[in-house]
């Protein structure tokens, strides 16, 4: 994920999540490759300490919303699926469909590191464009048309766990790019990090700043559910109706919005 790591080291919060997805049960499609998934996150597990039972079960719920997104989209028939932020998720193996393309954006450490691995592991990725970047750098759709990304097709667009880590004017931008992108039937699916208010979860949010700043990757942006809805407005993105426990966990879907955005001229 394209977050604060430090200087040309990968993100230790993103090797976390993939060896918490190994205890996960997964959605199952009649197409791709499981079980490469599988090893590329056994690759990285033993190398990671366990999360706390209360993320090791957000994390499940944040799996399955975005495995359920993706295997729609193929149900819909997209054929194009962008991952921003992709760190060492594997859903290019484990739902890949002949036909379909991806598109993985990362930090350049990360997506070294993971390349490696894919490669000593003799894993195939002849379907996965990997696009090398820094967000707070600019040049996400250059980077996505530079590699072959068609805008006039639907995309299925995931930024999944990135979000928190995004300074918010960054991330506004990212998703102002994500938009310029966009064909009809494409559908954005993002997870924020949203603040209730309540005592609890605001120790919980306190204990997870903590971890990821050890690890050098500090949680900069944690929004309300109305900055969420002024967000998508903002980028030209608008909220299609989820959940009300969806909504809390801060899972997001959007269709783009085809009028000027709110407060343009």
């Amino acid at each position: 994920m394209a977050v604060m790591v430090a200087e040309g080291a990968p993100s230790a919060t993103a090797r976390r999540v993939a060896a918490n997805r190994l205890a996960f049960e997964r959605l199952e499609a009649p197409y791709g490759d499981p079980a490469a998934d599988d090893r590329l996150a056994r690759d990285i597990s033993g190398q990671e300490a366990a999360s706390s039972e209360g993320m090791h079960r957000y994390l499940r719920g944040r799996t399955a919303f975005f495995d359920l997104a993706v295997v729609n989209a193929m149900g819909r028939g997209v054929r194009q699926v962008v991952n921003v932020g992709a760190g060492y998720d594997g859903r290019s193996l484990r739902y890949a469909k002949p036909g379909v393309q991806w598109w993985e954006i990362d930090h350049p450490a990360t997506q070294a590191d993971k390349r490696a691995r894919l490669k000593r592991l003799d894993i195939t990725t002849d379907h996965v464009s990997f696009v090398p970047l820094d967000l707070r750098a600019g040049g996400l759709a250059e980077g996505l048309l530079g590699a072959g990304y068609e805008p006039g097709s639907p995309a299925l667009m995931i930024c999944e766990g990135v979000a928190v880590y995004l300074e918010p004017e960054v991330l506004g931008a990212a998703l102002h790019e994500l938009r310029s992108l966009a064909a009809p039937g494409t559908r954005l699916t993002i997870s924020l990090g949203i603040s209730t208010g309540s005592p609890e979860e605001e120790l919980r949010r306190q204990r997870f700043a903590e971890r990821v700043a050890a690890a050098g990757e500090p949680a900069l942006n944690y929004m309300s559910g109305a900055d969420s809805g002024a967000l998508l407005a903002s980028t030209r993105w608008r909220g299609i109706e989820l959940s009300e426990r969806a909504q809390r966990a801060g899972f997001v879907m959007a269709a783009p919005v085809w009028e000027p955005a709110v407060g343009s001229p």
